[in-house]
C-alpha cells in the first residue's frame, strides 16, 4: 500500500491497475495486520477519501472511455432484425386469423411467436459472422493484393464479428429453452386433449405418421449438435481461452467449425419446413412463411463460400494471402486513380 501512495497520477494508476472496491481493500488491511475501518468508525471518512483518490476512476477518463463501442452495431442490427421479425410473424399469426375469422390467438405472443422470431434472429446474425470475409475475399481478388485497405464499413463490421456470433449464440439459446416449454404450457394440454378426443371420434387407433416422426426426429438432432457447436465457438471466443489456444486452432475453430454451425442451422431450418415449401396454406396474405426468410441469406453465404472453394479460385486467394500481387489489376487501379 505504500508503494500506491507515492504515486501521484490518478488517471496513471487507474491503467496500472484495475479498480477495487472498499470491500477489497478492507480484506487486504485484514490480511496486513492493519486496523479494520469496521474496528475503527472514526477513520471511516477519512480512508473512504483515500480509497476514493486512489482506486476511483477520474472524471475525465469516464467521459473519455467508449461504452461497449464494439457491441453497438452488433446490438443494433439485432433490434432490428428482431423487430421486424416480430411484427411480421405477429402479422401472419395473430392479426390474421383474428381478421378471417375473428380467432383470439393473442395468446400465442409470450411463445409461439417469440420463438418464432428468435431462431430467425441467431441464424442471420450468424450468417453475419461469415459474411464480411466473403466480401472481403472477393475485395482481394479484385484488387489483385492484400495491401490495399478494405472499406470503412467493411473494417467495421469486420471487428465486430466476434459480438455478432455471441448474440447468435445468445438467441439460440434462448430458442432451445423456448422450444423445451412447449410441453408446459396449458394451451397445448388442451390442444392435446382435442386431439385425442379428435381421434377417438374417428375411430382412429393409431395417429402414427411416419414422415412427421422422421422429420422432427432428424431435425431436433440436428438443432441439438449445431447448438453444441455454437456454444464451442463462444467458448473459445473468450480471451482466456483463445490465448491458450495457437493461431491455427483458433481459426480452425471459428472459421470452420463455424461454417459447419451455419450449414447445420440451415438444414435445421430446411428439415423443419419439410413439405411446407410447397404447402398454399404457408402463404398467408401472400406472404412466405418465417423460416424461408430465414434461410435466404445463410444460403447465399454458403454457395458464396462453395464457389470461393473452387480450385481455381482458391489457389488465387492463397496466392495472394501469402503476399503474391497481381499487377495487371494494381496498375490498372493506379491509373484509374490517377485518371
Amino acid at each position: 500500500m505504500e508503494s500506491r501512495l507515492n504515486i501521484t497520477n490518478q488517471e496513471e494508476l487507474w491503467k496500472m491497475k484495475p479498480s477495487r472496491n472498499l470491500e477489497e481493500d478492507d480484506c487486504l488491511n485484514k490480511d496486513s495486520g492493519e486496523t479494520s475501518m469496521l474496528k475503527r468508525p472514526g477513520l471511516l471518512h477519512s480512508h473512504q477519501a483515500t480509497h476514493s483518490d486512489q482506486f476511483d476512476c477520474p472524471q475525465e477518463l469516464q467521459h473519455q472511455q467508449e461504452l461497449f463501442p464494439k457491441w453497438r452495431l452488433p446490438i443494433k442490427i439485432a433490434a432490428v432484425v428482431s423487430s421486424l421479425t416480430f411484427l411480421y410473424t405477429f402479422l401472419r399469426e395473430v392479426i390474421h386469423p383474428f381478421v378471417t375469422s375473428r380467432q383470439l390467438y393473442f395468446y400465442k405472443i409470450p411463445i409461439l411467436v417469440i420463438n418464432k422470431v428468435l431462431p430467425m434472429v441467431s441464424i442471420t446474425l450468424l450468417a453475419l459472422v461469415y459474411l464480411p470475409g466473403v466480401i472481403a475475399t472477393i475485395v482481394q481478388l479484385r484488387n489483385g493484393t492484400k495491401y490495399k485497405k478494405f472499406p470503412h464499413w467493411l473494417d467495421r463490421w469486420m471487428l465486430t464479428r466476434k459480438q455478432f456470433g455471441l448474440l447468435s449464440f445468445f438467441f439460440a439459446v434462448l430458442h432451445a429453452i423456448y422450444s423445451l416449454s412447449y410441453p408446459m404450457r396449458r394451451s397445448y394440454r388442451y390442444k392435446l386433449l382435442n386431439w385425442a378426443y379428435q381421434q377417438v371420434q374417428q375411430n382412429r387407433e393409431d395417429a402414427w405418421i411416419e414422415h412427421d416422426v422422421w422429420r422432427m426426429e432428424i431435425y431436433v438432432s440436428l438443432g441439438i449438435v449445431a447448438l453444441a457447436i455454437l456454444a464451442l465457438l463462444a467458448v473459445t471466443s473468450i480471451p482466456s481461452v483463445s490465448d491458450s489456444l495457437t493461431w491455427r486452432e483458433f481459426n480452425y475453430i471459428q472459421s470452420k467449425l463455424g461454417i459447419v454451425t451455419l450449414l447445420l442451422g440451415t438444414i435445421h431450418a430446411l428439415i423443419f419446413a419439410w413439405n411446407k415449401w410447397v404447402d398454399i396454406k404457408q402463404f398467408v396474405w401472400c406472404t412466405p412463411p418465417t423460416f424461408m426468410i430465414a434461410v435466404f441469406l445463410p444460403i447465399v453465404v454458403l454457395i458464396c463460400k462453395t464457389i470461393l472453394f473452387l480450385p481455381c479460385l482458391r489457389k488465387k486467394i492463397l496466392k495472394i494471402r501469402h503476399g503474391w500481387e497481381d499487377v495487371t489489376k494494381i496498375n490498372k487501379t493506379e491509373i484509374s486513380s490517377q485518371l
